[in-house]
């Protein structure tokens, strides 16, 4: 039997993971340099606890248009061209960084127009999400999918890696730069998502009434387990062990190393997590992938706590590189699972539930991280949140028996051996 392609061999997937690898560079780019200048634009007037305040109030303008459009955009993705949502929708960020390029070059940047713009970009990542994550699955043989996710992580990865500290060294140089920068990042990801051919999908049904197959999306994840468990446990662990929103406040006030070592900061845990995705690109997950990710999960908040104590710069680094691989790790697992278990009409419904949770957990974790370090103070707050991930992990793995369980990604729920010329990871 003839093996199915790499990757890379098809054209169509390769144009995808370019537009997502720029896509994520401009993104990472906009929203270290935005977290900067709302926390240095508010601690011009307001004590360290106010200004996390304003720094947390990113993530919820961000996540809000993310609740709103939820169902719409899932049964969108499952109805529409996934290409177009996704082309318009970089559009839409590109048009937020040159809004964001022109008030710098003027000067005139205020936290009315850093809010307003994080809550445009939270309505393009609302329509992107669930397109591109659907979108990917058409283009390669379910196969050798598992390897186009941990692809796609690397693009994901790498821009999360370069797109930070970019945007904090032009940020240096000139307000306006990484805006620049992030526009013609855009740009070259609308051209590289035209390229992509029309794919072959299952349509929904256009009889059947819209709001109940939006309604569906949601049926589908309460009713699956596997599904539900992965999906929340990655909700509930970031949102509470989630370091990243204290970032500017690290790089200001308790490491003191300023916007570039901000840059190296939000860069260390991409670098991590390329890695260990670099790693499952070659050699995929094979065994125990449920209580491997609920491992990963508990390492993730171990290296959030130990951070939070940390005053030496390489030292908080390695623990950030290590609970960005932990991360990586779970997200791997539960991608390969979601998309090689829901059938390709659910896939943007169900994207879009996922992309609900993992906002949730993400802006919603830098709100939750702001506000709490506005009561408790940002130190303590990063160390409650770790302690609170590991709770979670703990929780999660005696609620959903289905996540222990989970043993391959080809039989998830099975205890069945594999042949042991097999090796596992």
């Amino acid at each position: 039997m003839d093996r199915p392609p790499h990757p890379f061999r098809i054209r169509d997937f390769r144009a995808y993971w370019f537009a997502r690898l720029s896509t994520t560079l401009a993104q990472n780019s906009m929203v270290v340099v935005i977290g900067w200048q709302v926390y240095d634009i508010a601690r011009r007037t307001m004590s360290t606890k106010e200004a996390a305040f304003q720094l947390g109030l990113i993530g919820v303008f961000q996540f809000v248009p993310l609740l709103a459009l939820t169902l719409i955009v899932g049964w969108t993705a499952d109805r529409i061209d996934r290409r177009w949502i996704a082309r318009a929708a970089v559009l839409l960020e590109a048009g937020c960084a040159a809004t964001l390029g022109l008030l710098a070059w003027n000067d005139a940047t205020t936290l009315f127009h850093l809010f307003a713009v994080a809550a445009l970009l939270g309505v393009a990542r609302a329509f992107a999400s669930p397109a591109l994550s659907a979108l990917a699955p058409n283009l390669v043989p379910r196969a050798v999918l598992p390897n186009a996710i941990a692809l796609s992580s690397i693009a994901w990865q790498t821009g999360a890696i370069l797109g930070p500290a970019a945007g904090g060294y032009l940020y240096a140089h000139s307000h306006w730069l990484p805006y620049a920068a992030s526009g013609g990042l855009f740009a070259l990801a609308f051209l590289a998502l035209m390229v992509i051919r029309p794919v072959a999908r299952t349509a929904l049904d256009g009889r059947a009434n819209p709001w109940a197959q939006m309604v569906d999306g949601l049926r589908y994840v309460r009713e699956n387990r596997l599904v539900l468990g992965a999906i929340s446990l990655d909700l509930f662990a970031v949102l509470l062990g989630g370091a990243t929103a204290m970032l500017p406040i690290f790089a200001r006030d308790v490491l003191a190393v300023g916007p570039a070592g901000l840059g190296h900061l939000r860069a260390a845990p991409a670098v991590g997590a390329a890695a260990v995705a670099l790693f499952f690109a070659f050699r995929p997950l094979r065994y125990n992938v449920g209580v491997k990710m609920l491992c990963a999960v508990a390492v993730f908040g171990a290296a959030t706590v130990v951070f939070g104590f940390s005053r030496w710069l390489p030292l908080s680094l390695f623990c950030l590189s290590l609970l960005g691989a932990a991360d990586m790790f779970s997200v791997y697992v539960r991608q390969s699972l979601i998309q090689l278990y829901t059938p390709d009409e659910m896939r943007g419904r169900v994207g879009a539930v996922s992309t609900l949770f993992i906002s949730g957990s993400n802006e919603l974790g830098e709100a939750e991280s702001g506000f709490l370090a506005a009561l408790i103070g940002p130190v303590a707050a990063v160390v409650a949140g770790g302690v609170g991930a590991i709770a979670v992990t703990l929780l999660w793995a005696r609620w959903f028996p289905e996540l222990r369980r989970a043993r391959t990604f080809d039989t998830p729920e099975t205890m069945e051996e594999r042949p042991v010329q097999e090796k596992a990871i």
